[in-house]
Order: structure tokens, then sequence, then C-alpha cells
């Protein structure tokens, strides 16, 4: 198993030092599901939810969460993002709503973090803007799907 790179020899937590790394381009892709009523993501599709367009505030919120993913997760560094795109894939067999969420940089870190950050902020918003309707749903399944970039190259989630 690999050093854990944020704990420094006499196991202190520390920003990594990123310095001496080569710049390359980098890409990460995190998903996650609400889980609602099946009336709940009626309302959501119909655009009948009060509060107004679910997708549109969530996509925003996973935006702005990416970008301040450094304010938010102590020992990230900030990253000059160059793109953040949200898609919502709505499941009506489960009452469910896929959330996935591609960030891009070109720089000497991953954006890993910015990726899931995204994806739990669009899915808390989803659970904000409906809960007036629903209180038992479920942000669930956040995870990594796939990165690339950096010295330890491509991950994909295997299926």
């Amino acid at each position: 198993m690999p050093k854990l790179t944020h704990f420094d020899d006499e196991g202190a937590a520390r920003m990594v030092d990123v310095s001496g790394k080569a710049e390359t381009a980098r890409e990460a892709v995190a998903s996650g599901r609400v889980q609602m009523q099946a009336e709940t993501l009626r309302l959501i599709l119909d655009r009948k939810v009060s509060k107004g367009d679910v997708f549109g505030v969530a996509r925003l919120a996973g935006i702005m969460a990416a970008k301040k993913t450094h304010e938010i997760i102590p020992l990230c560094h900030p990253v000059p993002l160059t793109a953040i795109e949200l898609t919502f894939t709505p499941d009506e067999a489960s009452s469910s709503v896929l959330i996935s969420a591609a960030v891009r940089t070109t720089g000497k870190t991953g954006v890993e973090m910015e990726a899931l950050t995204a994806v739990a902020a669009a899915g808390l918003t989803i659970y904000d803007m409906c809960k007036s309707v629903d209180r038992a749903m479920i942000v669930t399944e956040i995870q990594l799907e796939r990165k690339s970039g950096g010295a330890s190259g491509v991950f994909e989630r295997n299926r």
C-alpha cells in the first residue's frame, strides 16, 4: 500500500509540497446518487418543486463547491479549474437521480476532491430543495469513477 502523503514523518497532518511536480492535464469524474420517493422525482421532472429548477440550482451549487474545495477540505490545494461539468440522470425505476461531475485542470495536483465535492454539494442541494416534500431522501454512493494525469496515472473504477 502506498504511503499516506498528508502526514509527515512524525504523523502530523501536512499539506503536500507539489512545487517540484510537473504541470499536466488532469481530469477526475465522480458520481453519486440521491434516492427519493417516486413522487419527489416526479415533482423534479415536472418542474413543480416550489423552490424552482432543482437540477439548475444543483448544477450551480456543484460548480461553486468544486471551485471552493480548498476552503472546505483542509489540506487541499487551491486549483485553477479549467472545466466543471455536472450531469443529472433521473432513474425512475429506482426513484433516484444519478449525479456525475467531471472536473479538469492543467496543474501540479489532481482534481479528485473537486469532483467529489461537486457531487456532494449537488446532492445536498437536491435534498435542500426537496426536503419539504421528502425528508427521507438519501444522498449516497459518492465515489471517484476515474481520474487521469499526474504521476499516479489513470484510475478507473471497476464495475
